[in-house]
């Protein structure tokens, strides 16, 4: 009988962090990190390290609209539906992309009509809404989810560009992935935060933006909210993020840098490194 090999374990190192702005009151950003088995999940801390060998990690960003406790609100909705669902599929999933998409259908459709019930039951939240952009890793890969127009970026090794993963759920995302905008012209666009999908509100349809990508030692992966990119362009991500890598403070660095050139909305990063 021919032994069939395990995946290699994936060493992680993260950090998490989320600022008002320079004009905003409320900060309705808000992110996560969890590790789980198929018995048992743990909130992560701002920063950490840790490897794929027992556990698997997820993280996601949301930027909460619709009430000042939108993001705090959708942010501990998606850790509830998360908690539930995913250690059920825990190491069930191989390489069936049919089963993959259908395991973040679910969750996001949890999520979504978690945030309808609530927002038709408080007036203060009423019509709220969320984007979120969610990165699952397990052994040798990053399964990911989105909807919105929160970002996971992929700055794979060696390489001199980063590729954005997600597309902005936005009339002027569509315009700058069919090259009819720039990205100087994408970032002044007067419609650029105007959402044609996010989880919760009136929206009727939510089948997220599903991909699978393949991790190597070297890979960093960013997951930030549609302000961190507001202040910072492409080139600026990837000086940032080779240099402050295994940093504890990487997305600490990254808001900063943001906040300081715009800070003209709530400003969230999550850098997660493969060692």
């Amino acid at each position: 009988m021919k032994k069939i090999s395990k995946p290699k374990s994936t060493a992680l190192h993260w950090s998490g962090c989320s600022d008002v702005g320079r004009f905003r009151k409320n900060n309705e950003d808000a992110f996560l990190g969890l590790q789980f088995d198929a018995q048992e999940v743990f909130r992560l801390g701002k920063f950490g390290s840790a490897t794929t060998e027992q556990n698997d990690y997820a993280f996601a960003v949301c930027d909460g609209m619709g009430g000042s406790k939108a993001g705090e609100y959708a942010s501990n909705i998606a850790v509830e539906k998360i908690t539930r669902l995913l250690p059920q599929t825990f190491r069930k999933i191989g390489d069936d992309g049919q089963k993959t998409t259908a395991i973040l259908n679910e969750l996001f459709g949890q999520i979504h009509r978690a945030l309808v019930y609530l927002g038709g039951s408080y007036e203060e939240i009423e019509g709220m809404q969320t984007t979120m952009s969610l990165g699952w890793f397990t052994p040798g890969k990053m399964i990911f989810g989105h909807i919105g127009d929160s970002r996971i970026y992929h700055l794979a090794k060696g390489k001199s560009e980063i590729t954005q993963l997600t597309a902005d759920d936005t009339h002027v995302g569509w315009l700058f992935r069919t090259g009819q905008i720039n990205e100087r012209e994408a970032r002044g666009h007067p419609r650029r935060n105007v959402l044609q999908k996010a989880l919760g509100g009136a929206n009727q349809f939510v089948s997220p933006q599903v991909g699978v990508v393949t991790c190597q030692r070297g890979d960093i992966f960013l997951l930030c909210s549609d302000g961190l990119v507001d202040g910072l362009y492409d080139h600026q991500l990837i000086d940032i993020l080779r240099h402050n890598e295994s940093d504890d403070a990487a997305a600490k660095i990254l808001v900063a840098n943001s906040v300081t050139n715009s800070g003209r909305d709530n400003t969230t990063a999550l850098v997660v490194s493969i060692h």
